[in-house]
C-alpha cells in the first residue's frame, strides 16, 4: 500500500514560490489506480514524487507503512517501485536481452526471458538479440519497457502516459499489455493518463486539478462524470475536441 500525507511540492518561479502540489493525501492499494486531470494539474509531478525523481516540500510519503519521504529513487527500486517514462531510454550497444535480465536483477536464461516478451505481446525469436536503438518504434520500447517492469516483479509499477508518442495501432495493442499485465501481477499499478481506454480498464481513478484531488473512487463511480458530467474539469471531453 502506497499513502502520501499533506504532500505539498512547491518551486520558485521568478523569485516566489509555485505549488504545483498542494497538500494531497492519497491511499492507493493493489489495483489498477489510473490519473487523470487537465493539462498542469500536477500528474506528472506526482508521479516524480512517488518514484523519487523529487522530493515533497512537505508531507510524507509511506511504502506498506514505511516512510520512505526522503529515500533515493534507486532504494525506492530496491524497495519495488518502478518508474516508465513517458520517452523510454533507448540504449547503443545494449540488447533487450540485457535490458531484461538487469532489471530482473538476476542472471535469467534466454527462455525467461523470451516468456516477458511474449507476455507484452512481441515475438521474442525477433526482439530478444536486437538492439536497443533507433530501430525500435515507440510502440515496441514501451512494450520492452513494460517487460522489464514484470521481470523485476515491482510493488509498485508507475506508467506517465504510456501512449504519448504511438501510434494508434501501438497502443490498441498497449491497452492489451496493461489489461494482461493487471491480470498477472500483483500489487500496485499506477497510470498517469488522459485516455478513456484506460481509464476504463483501471479499477479506481484519482482526478488531479490544479495540484488538488478534486475526485477519487472506483472506476464506476468516477469516469461518468469525467465524460458526461463536472468532476473538478471536462477532463476527457477537453483532450478528445483537441
Amino acid at each position: 500500500m502506497l499513502e502520501l500525507r499533506n504532500v505539498s511540492y512547491s518551486v520558485e518561479e521568478n523569485n516566489t514560490q509555485k505549488e504545483i502540489i498542494k497538500n494531497i493525501n492519497v491511499t492507493i492499494n493493489d489495483g489498477f489506480v489510473a490519473i487523470t486531470g487537465p493539462n498542469g494539474g500536477g500528474k506528472s509531478t506526482m508521479a516524480k514524487l512517488i518514484a523519487g525523481i523529487i522530493k515533497p516540500t512537505s508531507g510524507q510519503i509511506l511504502l506498506d507503512g514505511v516512510d520512505i519521504t526522503d529515500v533515493s529513487i534507486t532504494d525506492r527500486a530496491k524497495m519495488g517501485i518502478s518508474f516508465a517514462f513517458q520517452q523510454p531510454v533507448r540504449f547503443k550497444g545494449i540488447t533487450v536481452k540485457d535490458l531484461i535480465t538487469l532489471a530482473a536483477g538476476k542472471k535469467i536464461t534466454v527462455t525467461e526471458a523470451c516468456k516477458y516478451l511474449s507476455e507484452v505481446g512481441l515475438c521474442a525469436k525477433e526482439y530478444i538479440n536486437r538492439e536497443v536503438n533507433a530501430s525500435l518504434s515507440g510502440g515496441e520500447l514501451k512494450r520492452i519497457e513494460i517487460a522489464m517492469i514484470m521481470a523485476r516483479g515491482t510493488k509498485v509499477s508507475v506508467f506517465d502516459e504510456p501512449e504519448a508518442g504511438i501510434d494508434l495501432w501501438s497502443f490498441k495493442n498497449l491497452i492489451q499489455v496493461f489489461e494482461n499485465m493487471h491480470a498477472k501481477m500483483g500489487g500496485s499499478i499506477i497510470i498517469i493518463s488522459h485516455q478513456e481506454r484506460i481509464l476504463n480498464i483501471a479499477d479506481e481513478i484519482i482526478v488531479l486539478a490544479n495540484g488538488e484531488v478534486s475526485a477519487q473512487g472506483k472506476k464506476d463511480d468516477v469516469l461518468p462524470g469525467l465524460l458526461y458530467g463536472d468532476v473538478g474539469c471536462k477532463t476527457l471531453l477537453d483532450k478528445m475536441e483537441q
